[in-house]
């Protein structure tokens, strides 16, 4: 089992900043893709960002050049640095992580109003 402990969301402004945290515990050694998801009010999850153990990372083509995923394997933690926020970056941010199953956060909050 991994547990994945989620930090960071809140309300900013548009054109602001905000950095997600994201820490996994448990069966850790497992994992092997970490990334985010966000869902906004009906629409369906979607895939922000991720990063492999070896740091080959894929993005939203939304979020390109804005947002950037990294991770500690040391710390078993995965960052999501967003910054120019827009409005349509509202959601509820999910961390994931996927090594024998999907593991999946209980999500934080980013809302993105002046």
């Amino acid at each position: 089992q991994v547990q994945l402990a989620e930090s960071g969301g809140g309300l900013v402004q548009p054109g602001g900043s905000l950095r997600l945290s994201c820490a996994a515990s448990g069966s850790i050694f497992s994992l092997l893709v970490m990334g985010w998801y966000r869902q906004a009010p009906g629409k369906h999850r979607e895939l922000v960002a991720r990063i492999t153990k070896g740091g080959t990372t894929n993005y939203a083509d939304s979020v390109k050049g804005r947002f950037t995923i990294s991770r500690d394997n040391s710390k078993n933690t995965v960052h999501l640095q967003m910054n120019n926020l827009e409005p349509e970056d509202t959601a509820v941010y999910y961390c994931n992580a996927l090594g024998s199953a999907a593991y999946w956060g209980q999500g934080t909050q980013v809302t993105v109003s002046s």
